[in-house]
C-alpha cells in the first residue's frame, strides 16, 4: 500500500464502507480501542477502560484523539466505549484517510446555506485490496498462519457488528495475550448489541 498499513480503526471505516454512519461508528470505535489495547495504551481495570500513561500518544490523531478522551471523561466499561460519542472516532478517522490520500472531502451546501461535507473513496484500489484481503481470509484461501493480526482482529470485529463482508466465514483468531482476547470478546459483545436485528452480511 502507497502509504503504509491502515490502522485497525481505518480498516473498519472502509469495510463498512456503504453503512449509515449510525452503523459505521461503533465498529470503529470498537476498532479504535482494541487498536489502542493491543498497544497497551489502554488497559482493564476491573472492567474499566482506563489508559496505563496519560501522557502516551501513538502519532495517529483519531487514536490519539480516543485516548485523550478516554482519559478526561468519566469512567465507563468497554461495552459503553463502542457507542459513546463514537461519531469523534469516525469523524477522525475519516480526516485521517483524506491527509492519507485514502478518501477525498468534497464541500456543499445543504438548501444551499448549511455547510456540509461529503467524503469519497479517492483510491478505490486500497479499498478494493483490502476487501480481497477480507475475501481470501474469510473463503478459507489464505492459511491461518499467513493472516496478520491486525487483519485477524479487524474481521473478527465487522463479523460481530454484521458488516457487508464480501464472503461468509469464521475469521480466524488473533494470536494475541488472554488479557487482549477479554476485551475483544467485550467488543464483540458490544457490536452485536448494535447490529440491526435479521440484518444478513451481502457481497459487495
Amino acid at each position: 500500500m502507497p502509504n503504509g498499513p491502515l490502522s485497525l480503526p481505518a480498516r473498519l471505516c472502509l469495510l463498512a464502507w456503504d453503512l449509515d454512519p449510525t452503523r459505521a461508528a461503533p465498529v470503529v470505535r470498537a476498532g479504535a480501542l482494541a487498536d489502542l489495547a493491543r498497544r497497551g495504551l489502554l488497559v482493564d481495570d476491573d472492567g474499566i477502560v482506563t489508559p496505563r500513561d496519560l501522557d502516551s500518544r501513538t502519532g495517529d490523531p483519531a487514536l490519539d484523539g480516543l485516548l485523550e478522551l478516554v482519559g478526561e471523561s468519566f469512567p465507563h466499561g468497554w461495552r459503553t466505549w463502542v457507542t459513546l460519542h463514537a461519531r469523534y472516532t469516525l469523524d477522525a478517522v475519516r480526516e485521517h484517510l483524506v491527509a492519507e490520500g485514502v478518501l477525498r472531502a468534497e464541500k456543499h451546501r445543504v438548501l444551499g446555506v448549511f455547510p456540509s461535507v461529503d467524503h469519497v473513496l479517492a483510491d478505490t484500489a486500497r479499498a478494493d485490496a483490502l476487501r480481497l484481503e477480507a475475501r481470501r481470509v474469510l473463503s478459507g484461501a489464505a492459511a491461518p498462519g499467513d493472516v496478520s493480526d491486525t487483519t485477524a482482529t479487524a474481521l473478527t470485529l465487522a463479523a460481530a457488528a454484521d458488516l457487508p463482508l464480501p464472503a461468509s466465514g469464521t475469521p480466524p483468531t488473533p494470536q494475541a495475550s488472554p488479557a487482549f482476547m477479554t476485551i475483544l470478546h467485550e467488543l464483540e459483545t458490544a457490536l452485536r448489541d448494535t447490529a440491526p436485528a435479521g440484518s444478513a452480511p451481502r457481497a459487495r
